[in-house]
């Protein structure tokens, strides 16, 4: 045999060892999803699309797992999260935090386990702790009712605000309202105080603008479930001063007032759905089987709903 007929036999050899072996398995993607509990529908919006988003994607992808977790507070979703490392041993998160500061500490011990950490809307206090960032436009969500507001009264006029939990997200979110406002200087707020995206304390707080103040002309609820307490307040206190009432997010309930036009008070509202979590998940998990990253920030638009473009914002089917 001469030695090119052997190195011939020799690579044949070599190539058929090599189809024998068992193809390598692509690496498993093991994700953890945290969300706070459907406590208001906005929540059962994002605990809906979450539980979609493991539906649909396992459907489609034989190599990962989906586990999804809900918090009532700040301690239980720092406790699932150790449970997620220890237990549960995932290499991906995708995070719904209940409270940034709270949050930023447990969510960096799970980072540096080796696991892959997307955070959804509500930021950290400390960016090192996430490989990535999944929002709404906050900026533009405060930025929006806050023109609408200035433009609707003229330029002038009595405003209070209802804030929701302290995160980042609110503090961008009311710092662009500030924004529009302090360039407007005859639009007056006269306070802002939290209420926590929830109807009840949004009704208290309401309760008690209402008592302080004898002349309110707008009240931004910078969400559509705290809108809801805000009317409530307002009507029991049977005031008509108040000429508008801006929530925020797009839920159905709201959209449709504002397509039907049944309450002249609820001229617009602000996008803001709850389906970028689902989004999220989609993206971190292919991103993962892949073994890619994702942009380090990645952000969901948001735009002015008005009686022209409502229709495009309607969804009777979904739960928010």
């Amino acid at each position: 045999m001469t030695r090119f007929t052997r190195r011939i036999a020799l690579t044949a050899i070599a190539a058929a060892s090599l189809a024998s072996l068992p193809a390598l398995a692509a690496e498993k993607v093991n994700l953890g999803v945290s969300i706070p509990a459907a406590t208001h529908s906005f929540m059962g919006g994002i605990n809906y699309w979450a539980n979609q988003a493991k539906k649909d994607l396992e459907k489609q992808h034989k190599d990962l797992k989906i586990t999804i977790k809900t918090a009532s507070g700040a301690p239980e979703q720092a406790n699932q999260l150790q449970d997620f490392t220890t237990v549960t041993k995932i290499n991906a998160l995708v995070i719904f935090p209940f409270e940034s500061a709270a949050l930023t500490k447990p969510v960096a011990q799970v980072k540096a386990k080796g696991a892959y950490v997307t955070v959804v809307d509500r930021g950290l206090t400390d960016t090192s702790a996430q490989d990535a960032y999944v929002a709404g436009d906050n900026t533009a969500f405060g930025r929006i009712p806050a023109e609408y507001i200035v433009k609707t009264l003229g330029g002038k006029g009595n405003v209070v605000a209802l804030r929701g939990i302290a995160t980042t997200l609110d503090n961008e979110r009311m710092d662009a309202f500030n924004a529009v406002l302090k360039a407007n200087p005859d639009v007056k707020l006269l306070d802002a105080k939290y209420a926590n995206w929830n109807r009840d304390d949004a009704f208290k707080v309401t309760q008690d603008y209402l008592t302080r103040f004898k002349n309110i002309d707008a009240i931004w609820a910078a969400d559509d479930d705290m809108a809801v307490g805000v009317l409530k307040a307002i009507s029991q206190a049977k005031r008509d001063d108040i000429k508008i009432v801006f929530g925020g997010a797009g839920a159905k309930d709201m959209v449709k007032t504002i397509m039907d036009g049944k309450d002249k008070r609820i001229g617009a509202d602000v996008s803001y759905s709850p389906k970028f979590i689902y989004d999220a998940i989609k993206l971190t998990a292919e991103a993962r089987l892949k073994g890619e990253k994702l942009p380090a920030t990645t952000i969901i638009p948001s735009v002015l709903i008005t009686k022209e473009n409502a229709k495009d914002f309607y969804f009777p089917n979904s739960p928010f």
